[in-house]
């Protein structure tokens, strides 16, 4: 059994183009061929009719209400789609016995929960018994992350499969198959250029039901010509979307330039630069995440310790757009933003790790020197394991002179500080230490 659609009593073809076009088998699903390529773990399971409880973890649009279809389809189970949005405990009896009922019969039941993040404690508990004693199999569905806002009891009994974004390419070929399928318009006499399919693609940033309605959207408006032909101009396609100066490429480089300049206009201390940058992505539709991913590198990567805060506040932006979304972590992106390009810049620990990697790579057999080995055996301390370590805070300078580095990379110097900011002090502080060590050798 399955809770019917708002739209199941109206004419096929008067259904969404995404409800019309939704995926009846696995050779028909797009995208997550890390979970459903073959002989891939998830695939396994569905067609060996082994599936168990599970958790599916991913954004909006990439399939995972389909998938749970497809599953009860291909394992003859009775689906009921549930979802936590509109439903409470009083619901949740309701199918539960329902389910228990199927059992009677023989038949499995599998209880799809779209958002079930949206259900509170008492709520996700009301599933357990059922879950625990076989009477349903229960697929649930969240865009959060199920390790805060699953109970940890129902998790435990339910595997996790982490679903990511449609590509591009995944996107395009959806499209493609939209345009041909008698489901869609292959009935009709459609003109869309492929570049004009990337563009939706790379609009739709990973999400196949704004996909689809879009290129709904682009088809209903196009140009009908005498032939019959309805034709899709770029025109129509940037009035449709309203992102004419924004939207990415279709081979994928205006990402990568718009992040490029984001990067260098911080990097050149320029903020306003940097803000419009932003701006440009943010409103192409780009995944704030990600561009919250990059600033928190660049607050390493060229601020580092010339201000230490720089990482902190990276990082609460990101928590921030995690927290909220768009568009209100807009702001909190353009803080971050701001602070990184006026911040003073060092690239001293890039660099470090740079030097230090490439030493660890062609010198990778180094031995650990004996005086920092941990002896955690009679046989390590005969070995001479531990033997001249010094524990620095038992000295009163809370230093040592040892030896850390292995015989032929001593004197390596990999950290260098700049005297910009706050990483002057660092510089003055490591110079002391230097100094001091190279007295304690000369004694």
């Amino acid at each position: 059994m399955q809770q019917k659609s708002m739209f199941e009593d109206e004419k096929p073809e008067l259904r969404p183009l995404a409800a019309r076009l939704r995926p009846q088998t696995l050779d028909e699903y797009v995208g997550q061929t890390h979970l459903l390529g073959k002989g891939r773990v998830l695939r396994r399971l569905i067609e060996g009719d082994c599936v168990s409880s599970m958790i599916f973890w991913g954004p909006p649009g990439v399939g995972k209400t389909t998938l749970a279809r497809i599953i009860a389809n291909t394992t003859q189970s009775a689906f009921i789609d549930f979802s936590a949005v509109t439903s409470g405990i009083k619901e949740i009896r309701e199918v539960m016995q329902e389910a228990e009922n199927n059992t009677r019969y023989g038949d499995r039941t599998i209880v799809f929960v779209d958002e079930i993040h949206r259900f509170n404690k008492a709520q996700q508990d009301a599933f357990l018994p059922f879950v625990e004693k076989g009477s349903i199999i229960l697929i649930g569905a969240t865009t959060e992350n199920p390790s805060f806002e699953v109970n940890a009891a129902l998790l435990s009994r339910c595997k996790v499969f982490v679903l990511q974004a449609l590509t591009t390419d995944d996107l395009t070929e959806l499209l493609r198959r939209a345009v041909e399928d008698p489901r869609g318009f292959g009935g009709q006499n459609i003109e869309i250029s492929p570049e004009h399919l990337a563009m939706i693609a790379e609009f739709a940033n990973g999400d196949a039901r704004c996909a689809l309605s879009t290129l709904e959207m682009v088809i209903l408006n196009g140009e009908d010509r005498e032939d019959g032909t309805v034709c899709v101009t770029k025109e129509v396609l940037e009035q449709c979307i309203s992102k004419k100066s924004l939207l990415y490429d279709k081979a994928g480089e205006e990402h990568y330039n718009l992040i490029s300049a984001l990067h260098k206009s911080m990097r050149n201390s320029d903020p306003d630069a940097a803000v419009y940058w932003l701006a440009r992505m943010l409103e192409a539709g780009e995944d704030p995440l990600y561009i919250a991913r990059r600033v928190t590198r660049f607050a390493s990567e060229d601020v580092g310790l010339a201000d230490p805060r720089a990482l902190e506040l990276a990082v609460a932006a990101y928590q921030a757009c995690h927290f909220i979304g768009m568009p209100e972590c807009s702001v909190h992106l353009t803080q971050a933003v701001v602070y990184m390009s006026l911040a003073p810049k060092s690239n001293a620990l890039y660099m470090a790790y740079e030097a230090a990697k490439k030493d660890a790579n062609e010198h990778i057999s180094e031995p650990v020197p004996l005086n920092i080995r941990n002896a955690v055996t009679s046989l390590m301390e005969d070995l001479a394991y531990g033997k001249g370590y010094v524990y620095a805070h038992d000295t009163p300078e809370k230093l040592s002179a040892m030896q850390c580095l292995p015989d032929n990379l001593l004197g390596r110097e990999y950290y260098c500080p700049t005297t910009e900011g706050t990483e002057a002090k660092f510089r003055t502080r490591l110079e002391q230490i230097k100094a001091w060590k190279k007295e304690q050798i000369k004694e």
